[in-house]
C-alpha cells in the first residue's frame, strides 16, 4: 500500500483570485509554498499533511497528491503512463473510483475521452493483477484521481479531497444567489477585521459572510462539518489519522469574549435561512439576527469595527435603475451611521458602486462565479468629511 508518510508534490487548487488568501492560510499552518499561481499553491508534503490541509483550509477547492509526471503527445501516451502506476497499492479490489481532469491538448476535443483512457488503464492493470475489475463512475464519493494535461506536459494525482472543499458542509439552505463559502471566507480574510471588534453584515442573504466571520474568529475549521474525503478511500488510510485531526480541531476552538457579529436583512425568509445555516455551523449563539432594512441595522456606537455588504449587481436595465438608489442609500448609511468603522462593499457592478458617493481606499479583485467583482474598502472617519468624496 502507498505510504501516507512519504513526501511528495502537493498541488492545492482554488477558485480564480483566491490564491493569495489560500497561500496565507497554508503559511499560517506552518507550510512553505514553493509556488503560488493564479488558481492554486504548490508545496511539498505527505498524505498525512493532505489530511490536515483538507480539514483546515477555508479557501481551497481540491488537494492533489502527485503520483507521476510524464510527457504525453496523445491519449495513448496517457494510457501507457497511467498503466505503469501501481494502482493495486492504492485501491482495494472491490472498490469504486472516479477520474477528473483538466485537459488542453490538440489531439482531443473532449476531456472525457482522456478520463476514459485513464480509467481504462487503471481497470486493465487491476484486472491483470487481481483478476477482478473495480467499478467506476462520476460521483466523487470514494477514491478520486485527477489528470492534468496541458500540451505535452501531464501529471496524475490522488485527489485527496473528493467533493470540492469550496463548500464547507454546514450550509444546508443556500437561499437566493448564495456566495460560495470559500469566497466568503476569502472576503472576510481580505478585510482588516481584527476578529474581536464588531462585524456588521446588512443585506446578509443566507448569512454566509456572517457565518464565515464567526467561524474564523472562533478558530472553527471546515473539517468540523464533513466526514468523507477522497483520502479515506486509499489503501493505507487508518481511521485514527482522521480521528486524531478531528479531535485537534475540536480542542482548538476558542471563545472570543463580547464578540459581536450582527446580520440583518429585510427578508424574513433570508433571516430564517441564516438562522438555520448558523445553527448547522454551531455559531448561532455568536450572531445577532435582525429583520430590517439595511438603513435600520443596529450599529454599536464608539466602536472601530467592520461593516460589510454584498448588494445585488443588477442584470437588467430596470434592475440597475432601482439599484442605483439602493447604492446611493448605502453611501448615506455609511456616512450617517457607520462613522469610525471600515466599510466594505462586494460588488460585480462598478458603475453602481459609484453611486455610493465615497472614494474607496482599496479595490481587491475577486470573481463570483464568472462575474468580475471587487471588494471596495472605505475608511469612514469620525468627524471628518474628507473621505466623503465622489468615487
Amino acid at each position: 500500500m502507498i505510504s501516507y508518510r512519504k513526501t511528495g508534490d502537493i498541488t492545492i487548487t482554488c477558485h480564480n483570485r483566491l490564491a493569495p488568501f489560500l497561500a496565507e492560510e497554508v503559511q499560517t499552518l506552518g507550510y512553505s509554498p514553493e509556488e503560488v499561481f493564479l488558481t492554486g499553491v504548490k508545496l511539498k508534503g505527505t498524505l498525512l499533511d493532505c489530511i490536515r490541509l483538507n480539514m483546515r483550509l477555508r479557501c481551497a477547492s481540491q488537494i492533489l497528491y502527485s503520483l507521476k509526471k510524464f510527457e504525453a503527445r496523445d491519449p495513448e501516451d496517457v494510457y501507457n503512463a497511467a498503466k505503469s502506476i501501481a494502482w493495486e497499492t492504492m485501491l482495494p479490489v472491490n472498490t469504486y473510483f472516479t477520474i477528473t481532469s483538466n485537459v488542453s491538448n490538440e489531439t482531443i476535443n473532449n476531456s472525457m475521452f482522456a478520463n476514459v483512457k485513464v480509467k481504462d488503464a487503471i481497470v486493465d492493470r487491476m484486472r491483470r493483477k487481481s483478476g477482478r475489475r473495480p467499478n467506476t463512475g462520476s460521483d466523487p464519493e470514494a477514491a478520486v484521481f485527477h489528470l492534468y494535461w496541458k500540451e505535452e506536459n501531464a501529471e496524475l494525482f490522488i485527489d485527496t479531497s473528493g467533493h470540492s472543499l469550496g463548500r464547507h458542509g454546514y450550509r444546508k439552505y443556500p437561499g437566493k444567489a448564495p456566495m460560495l463559502e470559500a469566497l466568503a471566507a476569502a472576503t472576510i480574510l481580505a478585510t482588516n477585521w481584527d476578529r474581536k471588534s464588531p462585524l456588521l453584515n446588512p443585506m446578509c442573504g443566507s448569512g454566509t459572510l456572517a457565518i464565515e466571520a464567526a467561524l474564523i474568529a472562533t478558530n472553527r475549521y471546515p473539517g468540523l462539518f464533513r466526514d468523507n474525503y477522497g483520502f479515506m478511500h486509499i489503501l493505507g488510510y487508518e481511521d485514527a489519522m482522521y480521528a486524531d485531526e478531528k479531535e485537534k480541531l475540536q480542542n482548538e476552538i476558542i471563545a472570543v469574549p463580547n464578540l459581536k457579529i450582527i446580520a440583518s436583512d429585510h427578508s424574513r425568509e433570508a433571516i430564517k435561512t441564516t438562522r438555520l445555516n448558523a445553527s448547522a455551523a454551531d455559531v448561532l449563539n455568536l450572531i445577532e439576527l435582525e429583520t430590517c432594512d439595511f438603513e435600520k441595522s443596529p450599529v454599536p456606537e464608539n466602536q472601530d469595527g467592520v461593516v460589510i455588504m454584498n448588494p445585488e449587481y443588477g442584470l437588467r436595465l430596470g434592475e440597475i435603475e432601482d439599484l442605483e438608489e439602493t447604492y446611493n442609500r448605502i453611501g448615506q448609511f455609511f456616512k450617517q451611521k457607520c462613522a469610525g468603522y471600515t466599510g466594505y462593499i462586494f460588488t460585480g457592478n462598478l458603475d453602481l458602486a459609484k453611486k455610493i458617493g465615497l472614494k474607496p481606499k482599496r479595490r481587491i479583485e475577486f470573481f463570483n462565479s464568472k462575474i468580475d467583482c471587487r471588494l471596495l474598502m472605505y475608511e469612514l472617519y469620525k468627524g471628518s468629511k474628507r473621505t466623503f468624496e465622489n468615487a
